[in-house]
This record gives C-alpha cells, structure tokens and sequence, in this order.
C-alpha cells in the first residue's frame, strides 16, 4: 500500500502499556462509601455538587461519563505510559493504523450524512472499555458501548506469523472491518441484533451474530472500493491479502486448526468462503445497498 506521508487520524487513543485498572469503585475503599453519601446529602455535598456541575459545563465534559468512568476504573489518559518503550517498528505500526484510520474517516463522511467518527484504542495485553476487560488474547474488537475500536498492535505480527496473513492491506482490511461495526451500530443493526439476546437459543443468536460479521466484511469491502477511487492507496497483491486475511480468520479454518474439528453451530463469524465473498462483493460493487447478508439467501 501507498500509506506513508498521508492524513493520520486525530481519534487516536495510545494506551499502550497503561496497567488495566480494576472494573468496579477502582482505588475507592467500599467502607468509604456510606460516608461519601452522607457528605453527598449535606450542605456541603450540596456545594460540592455545584462546583463539580460548574467545572463540566466550563469544560465541555459529560458529567455523568466523569462519574461513570471515576466510579469503572477506566478513566484513562490519550497518552503512552511514560514507561512503556515503544519499538521502531510498532512506531510505525502506530502510523499506519492512524493512516487507515484517516481514511476510512474520509470514506465514510462521503457515503453517510452526519457520520460520527470513532476512536482507535491502542493498548497492550488487555483493556478496560464499556464492552468491559477484554484481553488482546481475543483480537481487535469494536465496543459499542463507547463507539471506539481497540487494537493491540501485537495482532499484526500474530497475523503474519501464526495465521499466514502478512501484508499491510490485511491490517487494513481488519482496522475496516472493526469500523464496519461502527457503521452497523449507526445504522441500528447492532441494536437489533443485540435485543434478541436471551429470547431465542445460542445456536440461533450465533446465526445473527455470523450475519452481522459477514455485513462487517462486506463494509469493509466497500471501504476499500471507495478509498481505491479516493486516495489510490493500493498496490498489486492488496486485494488478495485482504482476501488470504479473511480467509485465515474463518470459523470453520480456525476451528479446524486449533481442535481438528469443524462445528458449524458453533460459528460466530463465518467460513473462509463466507468472509472472502462479502469483502469481494463490498469491494466489486461499492454499493451499500448490496449488503443485506440477513436475506434469507445471502449465506
């Protein structure tokens, strides 16, 4: 790809080597909790609270995400823990992704009114996010709950190495694929899906969830149909390492690698042939209106 000296994305969130605070009251002793809602309901906790709301208003800060992320432990900083060492190689892995970042930013602004741009999350071994602590263990992954994308850059070496993967458009292609779930909760399906969770069986809530990755390959597929016509990033051999990408991360490849067996009802993501063809027809077609993958014969 042809990425370098181009527009890196402001929605950038460097985590990396930040120690993963604790869900819950965070450093807050719980036997200080009676006390704190005593003062909270005195004078002077009347007094507090009006200080607090004047210092959110003057800042611009949602008062209640303060108090959320106070009370969740994940008020985290945009920078890089100042004793995380960074390698010249990530270095530019961090360039990258804000790149592929910028530009499906400039993709999506084109084909939707009032897109809202999400933030890539770096971190390393594992994070704190609405969607709650996830270890880099399970991969990148998009948290609706706060509309951002999370990613250890350690994925990409995992890609190339232990999955047959390599290549810099299939990082792009995963990057698009997590911004693809931003389109979906957007656009509702997220929502949608998610209500019927708990009203109908796994196996069948693992079909819908199948579906809404199988829509997230398509959209990624888009992405790079539009951001070739845009910004001629790619090069001869991108398309087929997105594709080798898709194919690798395939339920049934996966699952045939790891135990030796294949269970369809198990598949949460979709079959190497699936993932392959709805990145193709996203990025053959480039039209939205081509992605019902929840059509009864879209599968």
């Amino acid at each position: 790809m042809k990425w370098k000296n181009r527009r890196q994305s402001s929605n950038i969130e460097d985590r990396r080597g930040q120690q993963n605070p604790k869900q819950g009251l965070g450093k807050l002793n719980p036997l200080l909790i009676g006390q704190l809602i005593k003062i909270l309901f005195s004078k002077t906790g009347v007094i507090i609270i009006g200080v607090f709301l004047a210092f959110s208003f003057l800042t611009g800060n949602n008062p209640l995400s303060i108090i959320n992320s106070f009370f969740s432990g994940d008020y985290s900083s945009s920078q890089t823990s100042a004793s995380y060492k960074s390698t010249k190689t990530e270095d530019e892995m961090v360039e990258f992704s804000s790149t592929i970042l910028a530009d499906t930013e400039d993709v999506w602004n084109k084909l939707l009114n009032n897109y809202r741009e999400p933030t890539l999350v770096l971190f390393t071994n594992s994070v704190n996010s609405a969607c709650g602590n996830t270890s880099s263990a399970s991969g990148p992954f998009y948290c609706p709950g706060d509309e951002k994308l999370y990613l250890d850059l350690s994925f990409f070496d995992e890609m190339a190495t232990k999955l047959n993967a390599p290549g810099d458009f299939a990082q792009a292609y995963v990057i698009a694929h997590e911004v693809g779930h931003h389109i979906q909760k957007i656009m509702g399906t997220t929502n949608k899906i998610n209500k019927l969770r708990g009203k109908i069986s796994q196996t069948e809530f693992n079909k819908y969830s199948v579906r809404l990755e199988l829509q997230a390959d398509f959209l990624a597929g888009v992405w790079a149909h539009h951001s070739e016509k845009m910004s001629k990033m790619m090069e001869t051999g991108d398309l087929n390492e997105a594709l080798n990408a898709a194919n690798a991360i395939g339920d049934d490849r996966l699952q045939k690698s790891a135990t030796g067996r294949v269970v369809p009802d198990s598949f949460t993501h979709g079959t190497s042939e699936q993932r392959m063809r709805w990145f193709k027809k996203g990025f053959d077609t480039g039209d939205l209106s081509n992605g019902d993958t929840f059509g009864t014969n879209s599968l």
